[in-house]
């Protein structure tokens, strides 16, 4: 990692941190980059792109999408899916967690909770 690049990686973590929302705290905890981030939020507007196309997705190539970009968290499902709950939880790309992860049984409450 060169100088700039992590004085941005201390800067966007201090940014975090005075945002201090659940999905900032997440992005601190896990240690992603601003970079990283950025093509985060890519994925998740190609992911709501193809559902608003009609496209089949399923959760398990979105979370291989999210491994390509944050390879230190590569087959932790568990991060994927948090950042998807994290984002409808704050009202944004809601439709790709509902469509990945909605049916699944440990979510029918919190689903039911947004209506």
């Amino acid at each position: 990692m060169t100088v700039d690049e992590r004085l941005d990686f201390l800067e966007f973590r201090q940014e975090l941190l005075f945002e201090d929302s659940g999905l900032s705290r997440l992005l601190f905890e896990y240690k992603v980059t601003r970079e990283q981030y950025n093509a985060i939020m890519d994925i998740f507007d190609a992911y709501r792109n193809k559902i608003e196309a009609g496209e089949n997705v399923h959760h398990g190539l979105f979370e291989q999408r999210i491994y390509q970009v944050v390879p230190q968290h590569d087959g932790n499902y568990h991060f994927a899916e948090f950042l998807a709950q994290e984002n409808h939880r704050r009202g944004s790309w809601e439709e790709v967690f509902e469509t990945l992860y909605g049916d699944m049984p440990k979510y029918q409450g919190h689903m039911k909770n947004r209506d």
